[in-house]
């Protein structure tokens, strides 16, 4: 991958490699978490994640200035979305007090900036309250660098986003910069995935469609001995090989697309591993009538919703013997109950190949969210935070946020 062909221990300087004494550290977190109605915090994941860099930079006895964004309040302020909603769960999960300025440039910031003491931390407000942060405004990311002495980027949702505070404000720090804790873990379990696993290595890719993963698979081809495919995307590859696949979901413009994918993994000496037989319902619900049936075999009007038993014995089999496994998305309508058990059933599998020594990176919004939902995220190696930037490295792109720090 191109990100990782120009880390070296030199160029790659991680939080480590600071002792924050005396220092105060601007650093972009990824504090976009969700609100219930009454604005309460419903899942601090994120805000746990970036609990060890926070603590590194206090325990030295540096301050920190957190700068995060709330939602898209695109350039204008949305009390909604004020990260004056958040600091009472920050200061609970980091175990300080936050202060709070509610702006994140001008004279209120450089004031509350000024009075900063060691051991303190500080959060701006929203960044999104400012259109020239998702602009790249150099201007704007000017002002933001007056609030650190060293730059330290551990926002890796917003990596993939050439915005003000997680790209262009590291030019201001041209040896000041470093990743936190967070960033640094996730370059690590993605150069384990694409460059250093121990092999067979293994990708489990599920989703609804073809379309939204055929840079990922092409790109992670060369990298992988198997390639388990699951969710919608299964009726594309089956339907292109003439099968019959009812009422499945079915992008009929790429069937094109899945034989020449089944041909160049063929070419690169990659098995690829389609359901064989799977749930079919007569309708888009929990409560449908169903039956079991073969995959390419499934009468019309019905539609395929889960893999079924035979194929979970197959992928369990490739699974098991993995030493290196990427999740990315279920493999099936796991949000049903009724179409669970598949996607249930490869986490345990994985969970399995974990506990027996591979390493197993799950990454991608809906396989994210099964893991949390059904518990398998302290049962498998590394569980990513940030869908799209997630998605953008495995495809092979250089993540801006990352390639400002290198540089």
């Amino acid at each position: 991958m191109v990100i990782f062909e120009v880390q070296t221990k030199k160029t790659m300087k991680v939080i480590d490699d600071y002792n924050f004494e005396g220092k105060k550290a601007l650093i972009r977190v990824d504090f976009n978490v969700p609100l219930d109605e009454a604005l309460n915090v419903t899942d601090t994941s994120r805000i746990e994640a970036a609990k060890p860099t926070i603590l590194k930079i206090l325990e030295d006895g540096g301050s920190a200035v957190l700068m995060s964004h709330l939602g898209r309040p695109k350039g204008q302020r949305n009390d909604r979305m004020s990260l004056k909603h958040i600091c009472e769960k920050v200061s609970e999960i980091i175990g300080v007090q936050v202060k709070f300025v509610d702006d994140c440039v001008g004279e209120k910031v450089e004031q509350a900036y000024t009075e900063l003491q060691s051991g303190e931390m500080l959060l701006l407000e929203n960044l999104r309250f400012y259109g020239e942060e998702t602009n790249g405004d150099v201007a704007f990311a000017e002002k933001l660098s007056k609030f650190g002495d060293i730059y330290v980027n551990d926002a890796f949702g917003t990596a993939h986003r050439a915005h003000a505070s997680t790209t262009i404000v590291a030019q201001f720090f041209p040896e000041n910069k470093c990743f936190g804790y967070l960033l640094a873990k996730e370059i690590k379990a993605i150069e384990t995935v694409m460059q250093t696993g121990e092999k067979p290595v293994t990708a489990i890719l599920g989703g609804a469609k073809v379309s939204s993963k055929i840079t990922i698979i092409e790109n992670i081809l060369d990298k992988v001995d198997h390639l388990i495919i699951g969710g919608g995307m299964t009726y594309t590859f089956v339907k292109a090989q003439g099968g019959n696949v009812g009422a499945s979901i079915c992008e009929e413009d790429k069937m094109g697309l899945a034989l020449d994918i089944l041909q160049q993994a063929e070419a690169k000496k990659v098995k690829v591993h389609l359901p064989v037989d799977v749930i079919a319902a007569d309708d888009f619900d929990n409560n449908a009538n169903t039956q079991m049936v073969q995959v390419n075999s499934i009468p019309d009007g019905w539609q395929g919703l889960d893999v079924g038993p035979e194929t979970l014995k197959r992928f369990g089999e490739v699974i098991l013997d993995s030493r290196t496994i990427l999740w990315n998305g279920p493999v099936g309508v796991f949000e049903m109950e009724s179409f669970a058990e598949g996607t249930i059933s490869v986490g345990n599998y994985v969970d399995k190949a974990t506990q027996n020594g591979a390493f197993s990176l799950v990454g991608g919004g809906d396989s994210v969210a099964a893991v949390k939902q059904f518990g398998f995220q302290d049962k498998v190696s590394y569980v990513s935070t940030g869908g799209g930037a997630m998605l953008e490295s495995l495809e092979g792109k250089t993540l801006p946020g990352i390639a400002a720090i290198l540089d």
